[in-house]
């Protein structure tokens, strides 16, 4: 493409673009290939297509996602010799030929399926960055106009990076099913991993009380300081779901964001009538259900797909609203992404895991 097709600050009252960069830097893997088959490349920049944009990535984090996807793990196709990493934030300083709801200089993320604008998940939707797409874990990702979300102004790029897989998740889970979660629904959210750090936080800007569980007595406080109202130990407690009832009177909770795929636990803790948001299984395991839980309080079971472009958008106006600051745990450098990558896998953070690019 001809340095005269992009749409730069030339063609633009109001825009300031900066040339693309002769080399980048980008990571390289095939899914089952593992942490140790993260490979950095040095290649040249593609410019920008008809409706594509040039970014400059400045941040991404890390999701279970991303280990299911270097494990051979991850549901969905993923190419081979992928970009990793779904989440990321950076500056637009290049777009292509057609672009018109972003310009160069603007502060962006993009929706992990590219494809999924509104409404239910459809097959077409289903190509995702950092999987059957290339990712995020690269100084220059090159995305379709229609993935990109403006920043909040508040945030960081570290802290804008953590929202397009876990928080989107969570907002899934909490929102994504109509009405949602209204003021004095009590919300159960399983573990202290990404999702469920941000479940805990939007729960309680929608009037909920929550409930948090973990297995790490450090986190205990940790957990009611974001905004949990009870914190059950797991490990401790192993009939937890009998004291999540315990602390609702007996009723049960309206809604369980289950992020560790304890689905039974989660539905002896439902409340009649009540809602499972499923997200997935830590341990990639998934023991038999007796249907007879499902009926006894007539639940609902969800499972979610993170969700689309438009439930980013909201969020964002959410976050915005409330001032929210999603947690973070550790930032690494980008020559050290497989030390990120081994810190989130072994380390049980609390908080989003980052990975600075620039």
């Amino acid at each position: 493409m001809a340095d005269n097709d992009l749409i730069t600050l030339a063609d633009r009252d109001d825009a300031t673009t900066a040339p693309l960069p002769p080399s980048v830097r980008s990571y390289r893997v095939n899914s089952g290939d593992g942490i140790a088959g993260l490979r950095l490349r040095t290649h040249e920049p593609l410019p920008p297509g008809i409706g594509e944009v040039a970014v400059a990535v400045h941040a991404v984090s890390l999701s279970f996602r991303d280990l299911l996807v270097l494990r051979g793990q991850y549901v969905l196709p993923v190419k081979s010799d992928v970009i990793p990493v779904s989440e990321g934030a950076g500056q637009v300083i290049a777009v292509g030929p057609g672009v018109r709801r972003v310009r160069p200089g603007d502060r962006v993320t993009a929706a992990l399926f590219p494809q999924w604008l509104d409404g239910p998940l459809q097959p077409s939707y289903l190509p995702q960055l950092g999987g059957s797409l290339d990712g995020m874990l690269t100084e220059l990702a090159v995305l379709p106009e229609q993935a990109l979300v403006p920043i909040p102004e508040h945030l960081s790029y570290a802290e804008a990076a953590t929202l397009p897989c876990a928080a989107v998740t969570a907002w899934n889970a909490l929102t994504g099913d109509g009405p949602g979660i209204q003021p004095g629904h009590t919300v159960l959210a399983t573990g202290s991993g990404g999702v469920s750090l941000f479940a805990v936080q939007l729960a309680k800007l929608r009037g909920a009380r929550v409930i948090a569980t973990t297995g790490q007595v450090e986190k205990e406080q940790r957990l009611r300081d974001l905004g949990a109202d009870e914190v059950v130990n797991y490990r401790a407690d192993p009939d937890w779901p009998a004291t999540v009832r315990d602390l609702t009177g007996g009723r049960g909770v309206d809604r369980v964001v289950d992020t560790a795929g304890t689905l039974e636990q989660s539905l002896k803790s439902l409340a009649v009538n009540g809602h499972v948001a499923f997200v997935g299984s830590l341990s990639g395991d998934w023991p038999p259900l007796d249907p007879r839980l499902l009926f006894g309080v007539a639940a609902t079971v969800r499972a979610l797909a993170v969700g689309s472009r438009a439930q980013l958008v909201e969020l964002n106006e959410v976050i915005t609203a409330h001032q929210l600051r999603p947690v973070t745990d550790r930032a690494f450098p980008f020559a050290q992404a497989a030390e990120a990558f081994r810190h989130y896998e072994s380390a049980r953070p609390f908080g989003k895991v980052v990975i600075e690019v620039r």
